[in-house]
């Protein structure tokens, strides 16, 4: 039986990023469309041809052909409308960041735990066909030893212009309504004035933290931080001692630069990655201590791929690559980075 997905929210990049790619995938179909904006929701049900438009993602989830959904709304809103999905037998994914607390994560992945569902966050850089290719000389360099061992990492994430093509999806002049629950954009303890910049660094920089523990280990601990008013950090994490530091920066304007070092004794490894809405796959470069090389490239997109692992993952009910349950860590490390800065 082919699986039926259902979109919640269709602005730019519910459409770009997901319906596009999930419409074009021959092992599920796009069975319906929810959105608060119902001229929005109809003009992309007809760009994508999807047979039904809800005006909820409540009315969404009555419908007994949508076996999973893909979550894509302002992001104080995605946490309960992701527990409303689970909670109705739903398989999920949902964009980053799942919520804005451990607090708030930890119910999320409990609910679908109970109900045995995919749950996975679009950390759509873990999917990168250039991510899995150097994933896998990681792999190789890291058994047969032969650069070395791992000396330091680096990390950065200087946010530009995102890319994408404009006429990839369409849009109206609706205003987008009240009427969603939404969850509170941070700690209890977290004052008004830092809540702006805590929701950048989710939205943002937490993507080259997910990463960076996706290739170096997935649970390190917070060395130091520094958090600027202007929506720049710098961290610095230990990886089992091997340091990675971060340097992050959300200027909004210029090129989008974002990547990854793994030094070695006698080498190095660097992953380039395309600013997130382009459609191009990750650039790795080698340094074996003597020549450098790039690696080639193919055609894929990782939203594409990320779309595909979510049907996959469905039909052979397999723990996503960016499963809620691990995400939960990216939302402790954002919390300690600016509880720290709370204190200083």
């Amino acid at each position: 039986m082919t699986t039926g997905i259902g979109i919640i929210g269709a602005g730019m990049v519910g459409q770009m990023c997901h319906l596009a790619n999930f419409v074009t995938n021959p092992a599920c179909r796009v069975v319906a469309i929810a959105d608060l904006r119902p001229e929005l929701a109809a003009a992309a049900a007809t760009k994508f041809g999807v047979p039904r438009i809800y005006r909820s993602h409540r009315e969404m989830l009555g419908d007994s052909e949508v076996t999973g959904v893909v979550v894509v709304t302002r992001r104080s809103a995605t946490g309960p409308i992701v527990l409303d999905a689970l909670n109705s037998g739903r398989h999920v994914l949902s964009e980053k960041p799942m919520a804005y607390t451990t607090a708030q994560a930890t119910i999320l992945v409990d609910a679908a735990r109970q109900r045995n569902l995919v749950y996975s966050v679009g950390y759509m850089k873990r999917h990168d066909a250039g991510v899995a290719q150097a994933m896998l000389l990681l792999e190789r360099l890291r058994r047969d030893g032969s650069l070395g061992r791992i000396v330091r990492a680096r990390g950065w994430c200087l946010g530009g212009a995102t890319g994408g093509v404009p006429d990839s999806f369409v849009m109206t002049a609706e205003q987008r309504p009240d009427g969603l629950e939404l969850w509170r954009d941070g700690p209890d303890w977290m004052p008004a004035a830092m809540r702006p910049g805590y929701d950048t660094f989710l939205n943002v920089f937490s993507h080259i933290i997910n990463l960076a523990r996706y290739v170096l280990g997935a649970s390190p601990t917070l060395v130091e931080s520094n958090v600027a008013a202007s929506n720049a950090a710098t961290l610095t994490l230990n990886f089992g001692g091997i340091a990675c530091a971060l340097e992050l920066s959300n200027a909004g304007t210029g090129a989008w630069r974002e990547g990854l070092e793994i030094a070695f004794e006698r080498g190095a490894l660097t992953i380039e990655l395309p600013a997130p809405f382009v459609a191009e796959e990750a650039r790795v470069i080698f340094d074996d201590g003597g020549q450098i090389s790039h690696l080639s490239r193919g055609h894929s997109w990782s939203f594409q791929r990320q779309a595909e692992a979510f049907v996959s993952d469905i039909v052979g009910n397999l723990q996503p690559l960016a499963s809620g349950e691990d995400s939960v860590t990216d939302i402790a490390l954002a919390e300690a980075t600016w509880k720290r800065h709370a204190g200083d």
